[in-house]
């Protein structure tokens, strides 16, 4: 199986198996559906952790606006009445305004919260470091425990604005104006399209037509560093030579090396010259047996 280390940019994401007979048709859907799938287990924990502190989400026409505001106009959140949280809820205001305010009890909110960790952990990009590679099973069992804690927590459901149940039922929108988290325009960037990927390994793409095994050769047991991008994007930038980390270690040892240098400089002193032991006429004097004479009277 030949070891994929998929990158976005410069930075690592996960890494995968393949063989190297692998359409890359396939491979490269296959890629970008992890990596898409990722993102979304993301932005869910991004929300479950506001589910947590401010419970559901408020209806859109009575976000952002004051309590005066909502009284002044009548406005009433419905399904903010119908989605009570197990045990009862705990008043905490969303200073943004995005969520109702009435958050779980402490002993459903550490439901929630170990769930999100548990979640990050599958996804987590250090699982690149520690050369667990990712499968597709493995991240939908991080979007399933996420699911499951919601019902946990809140079996009456959640509205459906509620972004974590519009995330659920994959009805997201990612073209919002929020700039929170990884929503808004910035997430629907980072979503790729299966049909718009393209991966990039050796400044060269790998076309879709061919196999894997037509850039890599036959041996399976090959590591390689392959880039995701958005066709039309062009190259992706090439890897550098040394890491940022081996850089600044390499600054640190020129820095000290300076250093050594300047004290080095500033220690070039020759007094020592007048000591016995550099005295290159030593020896010759000790034989003729005029060592230590003094010419003056005692």
């Amino acid at each position: 199986m030949v070891l994929l280390h998929v990158k976005r940019g410069d930075e690592s994401q996960f890494l995968l198996q393949a063989p190297g007979s692998s359409e890359l048709e396939e491979l490269t859907a296959q890629v970008a559906r992890v990596y898409n799938a990722r993102l979304k287990a993301q932005r869910l924990c991004s929300e479950m952790e506001e589910l947590a502190e401010h419970g559901v989400f408020l209806p859109p026409n009575m976000q952002g606006l004051t309590d005066e505001q909502i009284e002044e106009l009548k406005l009433k959140d419905e399904w903010g009445e119908k989605c009570i949280p197990s045990g009862g809820s705990v008043f905490k205001k969303d200073d943004i305004g995005r969520r109702n305010g009435q958050a779980p009890n402490e002993k459903m909110k550490q439901v929630i919260k170990k769930t999100i960790e548990e979640a990050k952990a599958i996804i987590s990009k250090k699982q690149v470091e520690a050369n667990v590679c990712m499968t597709m099973e493995m991240v939908n069992d991080a979007l399933d425990q996420l699911r499951g804690a919601v019902m946990i927590v809140y079996p009456m459901g959640l509205p459906p604005y509620d972004p974590i149940r519009m995330e659920f039922e994959n009805k997201e929108d990612l073209s919002g104006t929020q700039p929170l988290f990884t929503r808004g325009p910035q997430a629907g960037l980072s979503v790729i399209k299966e049909s718009e990927a393209q991966l990039w390994w050796a400044a060269k793409e790998l076309r879709r037509t061919k196999k894997l095994s037509d850039y890599v050769g036959k041996n399976e047991k090959t590591k390689i560093i392959v880039k995701i991008q958005q066709r039309g994007q062009g190259a992706p930038a090439r890897e550098p030579v040394i890491s940022s980390e081996e850089q600044k270690q390499l600054m640190l040892y020129y820095h000290r090396r300076q250093e050594e240098l300047k004290k080095l400089e500033e220690n070039d002193d020759d007094s020592c010259l007048n000591s016995p032991w550099a005295d290159n006429t030593a020896l010759k004097r000790h034989f003729h047996g005029v060592k230590d004479i003094k010419w003056r009277p005692r």
